[in-house]
């Protein structure tokens, strides 16, 4: 496996991790040393976005290279079907071991999606109990995000977080030393993908005391209540943000444990990259490192994800690979759906039958001139329609049907403070996005097709809840019969063949 032509590839993904939130993006408190040691070994990509600022929907973009909207990605609790390609088919296909290690959030029968193996169950659901519903949209679902992830936030023993991700990270750690030993000369893909820093903002005493009160920065913009745009009212309503508002002390205790996390993260990472190193593969390894979304973390009034605005959408991005490609810093915006079409190309695996909107991020990594754009939707719980972003050179633009449109020089506004949609010398800009996003998007036919899935499923979900329940839920397989030493096997050569280096 080592000695392949072809490089294996660990991509490492954390749930919720804000890359304003990272030391090598600039945040002068955070530490997270693994992390940043690889991006300065590697291409860090300082304009990345997800396509969809929730969980579910933007993991099956990652995966598929396609739009939301073009998948039925619509919420978390949209099925992910089984016969939409992904990466792990394409690389399958082209000789790799494909693995998960860990959340990928799938709903639906299918809980493989192309895998060969996945080591983990998932931290959540796999059914549709967590439909939206936009015939009801001021109708609270029990499953919402509510304000206790920040004012229950402070240093803990345990979490179910914490039991997760442990065992996500131990199965990966074990994989990479049982294939190292094992007689599969196939390179490997492998998904290793934590919840944390994901809220609750809970972290035991050893990472919350890495950090001091003192040292926490708080939220830059409060933002009023009034003052802020129709979306990220309903945002806040849904949250009960303004019926429970958090204190100060509320707020400071949530970002030291959410830093406290992406430590623990870090260290996570550190574990992994050790195991690549112990078995003589760290250099035959590609290394990516990314989010599925943001953390708002207080900024605006807002906290979680679920807008547009840059703690919420953007991502983190590192490609580690010194052998192949140089450090380097990119400036242009890209997006989570183009990793599919990268993979491909730095694997030398043929393309999927089937149309991509993302595009090879090769060039950027080569450092040759290519696109710079970024698109992404927002179609659950929070809106009462679909909402779309176009992100291209210094412009951010955010569309509906029903409410007023937002439009941000980010080069000039970084902070997300001026509306130029509300200015007249922004006219000729305004006018080209709102074309584009009219070209691009049939919004009344998608908000028609995204009310008659809501309706199936709820429907769905009502029957496959009455009565005894036959879950989705995956379910890992381990045949303790072939582990260790069982008497149908040689004993010295099962100890021979389970030591490395071999005696």
């Amino acid at each position: 496996m080592g000695n392949s032509r072809k490089p294996n590839v660990l991509v490492f993904m954390a749930d919720q991790m804000n890359p304003l939130f990272l030391p090598f993006y600039g945040h002068p408190v955070t530490r997270a040393p693994q992390m940043a040691k690889a991006a300065a070994e590697g291409v860090v990509f300082e304009s990345a976005y997800c396509n969809f600022p929730l969980c579910a929907p933007s993991r099956y973009v990652f995966m598929s290279g396609r739009l939301p909207s073009r998948i039925g990605a619509y919420d978390n609790a949209a099925e992910f079907q089984a016969e939409i390609p992904t990466f792990a088919h394409a690389l399958r296909n082209g000789g790799y071991r494909t693995i998960l290690s860990g959340k990928m959030h799938f709903c639906g029968a299918d809980q493989m999606h192309g895998f060969e193996e996945r080591l983990t169950t998932d931290i959540y659901p796999s059914d549709f109990n967590w439909t939206p519903d936009w015939d009801a949209p001021t109708e609270r679902q029990e499953w919402f995000h509510t304000m206790s992830s920040v004012l229950d936030a402070g240093p803990c023993v345990r979490t179910n977080q914490l039991d997760f991700d442990d065992e996500v990270v131990f199965a990966a750690e074990r994989k990479i030393y049982a294939m190292v030993r094992d007689k599969d000369e196939r390179p490997f893909f492998m998904v290793v993908s934590m919840t944390h820093p994901h809220d609750p903002f809970a972290i035991p005493a050893e990472y919350w005391d890495r950090y001091t009160d003192e040292e926490i920065d708080l939220p830059r913009h409060t933002m009023p209540f009034d003052a802020a745009d129709p979306h990220s009212q309903r945002i806040r309503t849904m949250c009960k943000t303004e019926a429970t508002p958090p204190s100060l002390d509320q707020i400071r205790a949530a970002r030291r444990a959410y830093y406290g996390a992406i430590s623990y993260v870090d260290d996570q990472f550190g574990r992994l990259r050790r195991a690549l190193e112990a078995t003589n593969l760290a250099d035959d390894t590609i290394i990516v490192i990314v989010s599925d979304h943001g953390e708002m973390l207080g900024e605006r009034g807002l906290w979680f994800k679920m807008t547009f605005f840059e703690g919420a959408i953007r991502i983190p991005l590192v490609v580690h690979a010194p052998s192949r490609f140089a450090p380097a810093r990119v400036a242009e915006s890209v997006s989570l759906m183009d990793l599919l079409p990268t993979f491909l190309d730095i694997t030398g695996t043929p393309p999927l039958p089937t149309p991509l909107e993302g595009r090879s991020l090769l060039p950027h990594l080569q450092s040759r001139p290519s696109h710079d754009e970024a698109f992404a939707e927002y179609l659950a719980e929070g809106a009462v329609g679909p909402i779309v972003m176009i992100r291209r050179g210094a412009y951010k633009f955010i569309h509906s049907l029903t409410e007023p449109d937002l439009l941000f020089d980010l080069f000039a506004d970084p902070e997300e403070l001026s509306n130029l949609a509300e200015d007249p010398s922004a006219g000729a800009v305004l006018s080209r996005m709102r074309r584009e996003a009219a070209e691009r998007w049939a919004l009344p036919a998608l908000k028609e097709e995204i009310l008659q899935s809501q309706r199936r499923r709820r429907f769905v979900y009502s029957a496959l809840a009455t009565g005894a329940r036959t879950p989705w839920d995956y379910q890992p397989v381990s045949d303790a019969s072939r582990q260790y030493v069982r008497n149908h096997m040689n004993l010295d050569d099962v100890e021979a063949m389970a030591r490395f280096p071999r005696p």
